[in-house]
């Protein structure tokens, strides 16, 4: 057995224990479903970041930064990035008063509508069981190249490990592990960072190289390569289509079931921001780390095909075998945390929401009656259910993991954006205008994504189906909530969802939450002057001194 074979057995023997340890703390619903609601901030802070820093970021974003694309990413994140401050102050907060046990248990309170809760749960179970499968492909993907285990046993050893964690311990064990995943694959990507910028001759050097690197020009402007070989023409449309994308995953961030369901898990309102605030500055560090790291790959192989492989070679050629071993065990740690989020969530959804009874299902207290133990059987087997149909899906379809990466994940901005805002600051919104403007928003999603796959229509960045789904639930809200009343119940709902609980208004505590937000301002002015002296001026200065020999040998 080879380092990197060691290396992902002993890591998935260690989240398995870790699984084991809180599952022996499941007692009844709240605890499986929403970790007894009881979690600290580094717990939420790191789930947060976890759950979405999925294989996509170490291997198809990185991919597009080593082909040239780095600025364009960083844009893109910085856009994402916000959604977390937006998310929690105007939304997560609130959802985290409700103590609903699920986001469309929520819904369903909030309009009193049985309806609205089942099509949220169902669009869960679309969205994040396709999300769900290309990420058990990218982890089946890595496994595959640097152990040589067939893709069959690959996928069945991605699925029985994220499978059985998940399956005993509920979102206990879920936000355990992903904490650790997030420290395990934050300290080694800084740790492989100072490797490649030593390979390529130090930062200085390596940023002056990449500035006036001729085989991808403009690898590291600001708008990243352009022109006729790659898809966007000029400055101004790579710019156009990184804000769309940035602010349309900014929604999915601040809205999506799997961010803003981990707020549902925090001990109160102020580790809902706090964690907030912790996961834009965490986020933002690894974006701006990883993708600078695989543009700077280009120095020393630039060669690497295909491209989402650029993160595996570094670990296989670059970096001592025991490190290497480390950052394969973390790029797997981000894809796992990311496909336990996403297995709950289906689980929970299928057995909660979908299947659940007409009334409010599960005790919210304590004891370990027949009732609950029957309720956490049954989401158990749901999400046995759901894990069984990936597997099959992972084993029987070509593989495509960008196309599901991308459809659903802002599936969720599309569908849910809208309503999940206006459920907290509309008084006009009613039921009905939330179910409909949820169906049109899910609908116009799904089809634009469909024919856009099928070959037939190649929409341009404006007509993002995302932001086409944002609009179109919009409208729809806005048409049909004119034409309707908003009960007395739903009213009187949203009223108590604007009154604050005494325990959140302890002065100190308050004193306590309010250092993040300057600490997270801090940190954004201290990275824009990083920025400034360790990249713009240098690469400024490259830049004007190739114009300059350009120039002399000209006259």
């Amino acid at each position: 057995m080879n380092s990197f074979q060691l290396g992902i057995v002993a890591s998935l023997v260690c989240y398995l224990a870790i699984g084991w340890y809180a599952g022996k703390r499941v007692r009844h619903l709240e605890d499986f479903f929403v970790a007894g609601r009881n979690a600290p901030t580094i717990l939420i802070l790191g789930t947060l970041v976890a759950s979405f820093m999925s294989t996509n970021a170490f291997m198809g974003e990185a991919g597009m930064s080593y082909q040239g694309h780095a600025p364009l990413v960083i844009i893109m994140t910085c856009f994402n990035c916000l959604g977390y401050i937006v998310g929690a102050v105007f939304f997560g907060r609130y959802l985290r008063r409700s103590e609903a046990l699920t986001v469309p248990a929520f819904f369903r309170a909030r309009f009193n509508s049985r309806r609205i809760q089942m099509f949220a749960g169902i669009s869960i179970v679309v969205g994040l069981s396709a999300y769900l499968l290309a990420v058990t492909w990218g982890m089946a993907l890595i496994i595959t190249e640097v152990t040589g285990f067939s893709e069959v046993a690959a996928i069945l050893l991605v699925w029985i490990s994220y499978t059985l964690f998940t399956l005993y311990s509920g979102s206990r064990g879920v936000i355990l592990t992903d904490t650790v995943m997030f420290l395990l694959f934050s300290a080694i990507i800084v740790i492989t960072c100072f490797f490649i910028v030593d390979a390529a001759g130090g930062w200085f050097s390596a940023i002056q190289s990449l500035a006036v690197y001729e085989a991808k020009p403009g690898i590291i402007a600001w708008h990243g390569r352009i022109g006729p070989d790659v898809y966007w023409q000029t400055e101004w449309e790579a710019l156009i289509w990184a804000s769309i994308l940035g602010v349309a995953w900014g929604i999915v961030v601040a809205v999506s079931p799997w961010q803003t369901s981990r707020y549902l898990m925090a001990r109160s309102e102020h580790v809902v921001l706090r964690s907030a605030c912790g996961a834009l500055i965490a986020m933002l560090l690894l974006y701006l780390i990883t993708n600078f790291a695989a543009a700077t790959v280009n120095l020393i192989n630039p060669d690497i095909t295909p491209a989402e492989s650029t993160m595996i070679w570094v670990a296989m050629n670059l970096l001592p075998a025991a490190l290497g071993a480390v950052l394969i065990c973390g790029v797997l740690a981000a894809g796992l945390s990311s496909a336990s989020t996403f297995l709950s969530l289906v689980g929970f959804s299928v057995s909660h929401d979908i299947l659940g009874s007409s009334s409010e299902q599960g005790s919210a207290g304590g004891d370990n009656n027949t009732e609950s133990r029957l309720h956490l059987r049954a989401a158990r087997l749901a999400m046995l259910m759901v894990g069984l149909s990936v597997i099959g899906l992972a084993l029987l379809l070509p593989r495509n993991i960008y196309w599901l990466t991308h459809f659903a994940g802002p599936l969720f901005a599309s569908s849910w954006g809208v309503v999940a805002f206006m459920s907290i600051w509309s008084e006009r919104l009613t039921e009905a205008g939330a179910f409909w403007g949820m169906v049109a928003g899910f609908g116009v999603n799904v089809t634009m994504n469909a024919l856009s796959l099928a070959g037939w229509v190649q929409w341009p960045v404006v007509a993002d189906p995302i932001l086409v789904g944002v609009v179109s639930s919009y409208l729809v809200v806005r048409v049909v909530s004119n034409r309707g009343v908003v009960s007395v119940t739903e009213a009187n709902y949203r009223e108590a969802l604007h009154r604050m609980p005494p325990q959140e208004r302890d002065p100190a505590v308050i004193r306590q939450t309010l250092v993040w937000p300057k600490v997270m301002v801090a940190m954004g002015a201290m990275i824009a002057v990083a920025l400034t002296l360790f990249y713009a001026v240098p690469y400024r200065q490259a830049i004007a001194s190739t114009e300059q020999v350009v120039q002399e040998v000209a006259l």
